[in-house]
């Protein structure tokens, strides 16, 4: 760690002014969670015109939820997705509606990052730019410190300069972290940065002991610029689940052969190999002026008890994957979420979702 640097910047006062060691660590998906953050579609989003469609999404994916634990959903007109919600069927009871506007839905790349810092739960607001300044995110950006200012996270939310999405990066707790050079090297991301200073910055804020960086592998159709979550995820017991491609006519097979190579030259922090676990590759969809969807079964959310599965309308293949992420989370509940209108906007489950661990919602 550099000196005093992290502590300033979490806003605790140095105690000296020689080297200190810091405590920081991010959380595994799978570690005890307080609850989940969502964003409502609303008519001023991208959603506009399935706005129907999409909500049924949102309220299913809501009430597999709260059947485990907390949701706190922002909306610009909170009585409103309060009374649509209640029309569904969706139990009020664990849900908290927080009334702050939103330009689009994808809590996972605005919502707040959680580290432990010595022990206790801190947050962290990094700049969100619409993904390498692709989308208007205005009001997105602003979202982490509403929920503060509302008093319903904890008070002590840092704001980050450096642009980071939450899709962006995969951990195992224990300082590992995964991602893709094609995002975190981004040119319209963080430009003044080289790869060398990123792995700094992510040591730093958030205790990476270890950076690995996947050079292949993308999903058409993807604007995220091949966000690690749509690609490949850590799991518990050395073990990562990653998008296979097993057909040669399709323009994903070699790129994403590549990355299943580069997958398996990675080492598990104890130096054994990684248990590598492809997942089934979904059958193409595309959008209505014949651009291909990203359609992806790794975009699965771990929540406490259960694990939320995509799925996309393809019965084979949807019950292959759930079937392998059941034997990956024997303990959890695997359950599948229909997420075809997801990919009308090119994410799916994980990116309209943010954990938030144990200790973070007041």
């Amino acid at each position: 760690m550099r000196k005093c640097s992290i502590v300033s910047l979490l806003g605790h006062a140095a105690q000296n002014t020689g080297e200190i060691t810091l405590n920081i660590r991010l959380p595994a998906e799978w570690e005890i969670q307080d609850g989940v953050l969502m964003a409502w579609p609303h008519e001023g989003t991208d959603w506009a015109y399935i706005l129907d469609d999409v909500r049924l999404v949102f309220a299913d994916i809501i009430r597999q939820i709260t059947r485990f634990e907390q949701v706190i959903l922002t909306a610009p007109d909170a009585a409103a997705a309060r009374e649509y919600l209640a029309g569904t069927g969706v139990d009020l009871s664990n849900i908290t509606v927080c009334e702050i506007p939103n330009n689009d839905t994808w809590a996972r790349d605005f919502g707040p990052i959680t580290v432990f810092f010595n022990n206790k739960p801190v947050l962290l607001d990094f700049a969100f730019n619409g993904w390498g300044l692709k989308f208007p995110a205005n009001l997105d950006n602003l979202i982490s410190k509403q929920l503060k200012q509302q008093g319903k996270l904890l008070p002590n939310l840092n704001t980050i300069g450096l642009v980071m999405e939450g899709g962006s990066i995969e951990c195992d707790g224990l300082g590992t972290i995964l991602t893709t050079a094609e995002c975190l090297l981004s040119a319209n991301r963080n430009p003044q940065l080289d790869k060398n200073e990123i792995e700094q910055a992510l040591a730093s804020l958030i205790g990476a002991k270890r950076v690995l960086w996947l050079n292949h592998g993308y999903l058409a159709g993807d604007d995220t610029d091949s966000h690690i979550d749509t690609l490949a995820r850590i799991c518990p017991n050395n073990t990562i689940v990653y998008q296979a491609c097993n057909s040669p006519l399709d323009e994903h097979y070699e790129p994403l052969k590549l990355m299943e190579r580069e997958l398996e030259a990675f080492t598990a922090p104890d130096g054994s190999a990684y248990k590598l676990v492809p997942l089934p590759w979904p059958k193409a969809r595309f959008d209505e002026q014949a651009h291909r969807l990203p359609a992806t079964y790794a975009n699965f959310l771990i929540i406490n008890g259960a694990v939320l599965v995509p799925t996309y309308r393809d019965p084979e293949n949807d019950c292959v994957a759930l079937e392998i992420i059941s034997r990956v989370f024997p303990w959890r509940e695997t359950i599948g979420v229909d997420c075809l209108t997801l990919l009308e906007q090119h994410g799916s489950l994980h990116c309209v979702t943010m954990q938030l661990p144990q200790g973070v919602i007041i």
